[in-house]
């Protein structure tokens, strides 16, 4: 007992700087945060800005409304609508009154306000580049149908069953590059690929593949890693399961969230196109192979669109079919690096989803024609009212000059052709007597 008074007196003394067993004790028995928790990625983390996405969506924003506005003048007769009637048919976007045609007119290089010469009534058309811009997206779309349909069975091999709702895809026809009547130019014209069955118990219309082919399992970024390999000189144990990571510019990079990435990066994972039914996934290490497999599907389903773009909306119907998690904004927060969500337009509703090693400085790296296209309207909308008045003055300035070029060399060919004929004599005459009347308007007539 008068040793441990001892040894706890010395414990008590701050001045004391010898270890007692005590001491050593408590030491020991104080729980230290394990190495794993403090070397894994958060799972909740702030969302960095990146404003080189963000102006790409303010560009796309944009656009969209434009668009609505070009489908409903197409679905018009002869291609043409009444201002007053686009300013009623427009409140289904969205659009107060009279705000239809304050919108058309911020655009005068897609829409063109003109005046019928006998009713008197003003109407709206698309301009002539609105047109050429329209059809070039249609020869772009026909064109590239063969990759559509190798993305749409890329699409249906990520999935568990092998099957997708027909009504999952219409909606996001648009990012992987189908056509509006894919169901009929795509799935039904290629029965060795595609079966369109309904299902009995949901009564939905589901594409099913009807074989999987082994060559289209290889994934995008596995032919980004054998670049990384063979170009840089990377070790191969190191890019044997990892991504390329790019943080957005302010994004804190701490020493342990670093030592947690390149841990995360070595974890092996199972391919996006590999069935998994058949694995036991209640062990912790299982967990963590679907957690990175779900990156690798993200990132192969953004692969897979045109635009390396896709809303998360539209990610979400994939949601169980492709095992992706619950909380899929939170997920893709997590990795920062490799993805980037936008939340600009429709007010802050629709969430955007960059695949980000596609992009450079706001531009896709690697451009196809179906988004080169696509491109060409939003800078047809980005010219401003201005340039396109000054643009409308050159022109008619060219023409008048032009008709004075011509009128100038008109009136020489008559000459020239009235002296083949044989009134040379009369003309030089007159003309003689023009000139000397120019020549002579200063001098003296005494002089004749």
């Amino acid at each position: 007992m008068r040793i441990f008074l001892t040894y706890s007196s010395n414990f008590l003394n701050p001045k004391s700087k010898t270890l007692n067993p005590i001491t050593f004790l408590l030491c020991n028995l104080t729980p230290t945060r394990p190495k794993s928790q403090s070397t894994s990625i958060p799972r909740k983390q702030a969302r960095i800005r990146d404003h080189g996405y963000d102006n790409y969506m303010e560009i796309e924003k944009k656009t969209r409304k434009v668009l609505k506005f070009q489908d409903l003048i197409l679905s018009q007769p002869n291609q043409i609508i009444q201002v007053s009637r686009l300013d009623l048919l427009a409140r289904r976007f969205g659009f107060k009154q009279h705000e239809a045609g304050v919108f058309v007119l911020k655009f005068p290089h897609v829409f063109e306000i003109y005046e019928h010469p006998v009713q008197r009534i003003l109407y709206c058309r698309l301009t002539r580049k609105a047109h050429l811009q329209i059809e070039q997206e249609k020869q772009a779309l026909v064109a590239q149908t063969p990759d559509a349909v190798t993305r749409l069975r890329k699409l249906l091999m990520m999935s568990n069953t092998g099957r997708l709702r027909l009504e999952h895809v219409r909606i996001a026809r648009a990012e992987f590059g189908l056509p509006d009547d894919f169901e009929y130019s795509v799935i039904l014209k290629h029965p060795e690929y595609f079966r369109l069955f309904d299902a009995e118990e949901t009564r939905n219309k589901y594409i099913e593949v009807v074989e999987k082919d082994c060559s289209l399992s290889s994934c995008a970024i596995e032919k980004l890693r054998e670049i990384e390999y063979r170009e840089r000189g990377i070790d191969a144990e190191d890019i044997r399961f990892s991504f390329i990571v790019n943080f957005p510019p302010g994004f804190k990079i701490g020493k342990y969230y670093r030592i947690a990435v390149w841990k995360w990066q070595r974890l092996p994972y199972w391919s996006p196109y590999e069935d998994v039914s058949g694995y036991d996934l209640r062990s912790i290490e299982a967990q963590k192979r679907m957690e990175k497999r779900a990156v690798a599907v993200i990132h192969e389903l953004l692969s897979l669109t045109v635009e390396k773009k896709i809303t998360l909306e539209r990610i979400a119907h994939f949601r169980m079919v492709m095992n992706l998690p619950n909380k899929l904004k939170e997920f893709l927060l997590q990795h920062q690096g490799i993805f980037y969500i936008s939340t600009r337009g429709n007010h802050g509703k629709l969430h955007t989803v960059f695949l980000r090693e596609a992009y450079k400085k706001g531009e896709l790296i690697e451009p196809n024609d179906l988004y080169l296209a696509r491109r060409k309207l939003a800078e047809l909308v980005l010219i401003s009212p201005r340039k396109a008045r000054m643009d409308s003055e050159l022109v008619s300035y060219h023409r008048d000059w032009e008709d004075d070029e011509m009128g100038h060399i008109g009136r020489e060919r008559i000459v020239n052709g009235f002296e083949d004929l044989g009134g040379g004599d009369d003309v030089r005459r007159e003309r003689d007597v023009e000139g000397g009347t120019k020549s002579d308007s200063g001098s003296n007539y005494d002089s004749d």
